[in-house]
């Protein structure tokens, strides 16, 4: 059973049983794995007051779980993605794709998410 969900600013597509599934999210990864990745001052700073590792963070991309995709982005492409530690802690990636270019793939933010405002799996948003 394939679903979708659309609006302004995201896209999902997944079928059940299966994680999603996001043309985003797999751009990013081809762009990641060709060395064609820089980091945004803002994720500069992020990673930094986090205490995080940009490597650990680039590397860990191939595995990570895409929570939410905004193909339609005014600033271009971009997916949130759940990703973990080498201790299996939880953190929050931002990448995206320049809008109207074909790369580089930008980690525009990485963090520890605040459980509070997540479900137990850090996918869903607490209401």
């Amino acid at each position: 059973m394939r679903i979708e969900f659309a609006g302004a600013l995201y896209h999902f597509t997944f079928t059940v049983g299966e994680l999603l599934l996001s043309q985003t999210l797999e751009r990013i990864k081809a762009l990641v794995s060709a060395g064609n990745v820089r980091i945004s001052e803002h994720g500069y700073d992020e990673l930094a007051s986090d205490n995080l590792s940009a490597r650990e963070i680039i590397q860990g991309l191939e595995s990570a779980i895409l929570v939410e995709d905004y193909p339609a982005f005014h600033k271009g492409p971009c997916v949130l993605v759940l990703q973990r530690e080498m201790n299996g802690g939880p953190v929050h990636a931002v990448w995206g794709i320049p809008k109207n270019s074909d790369g580089p793939a930008v980690l525009v933010t990485a963090y520890r998410p605040d459980p509070p405002r997540w479900d137990e799996s850090f996918t869903v948003r607490a209401k």
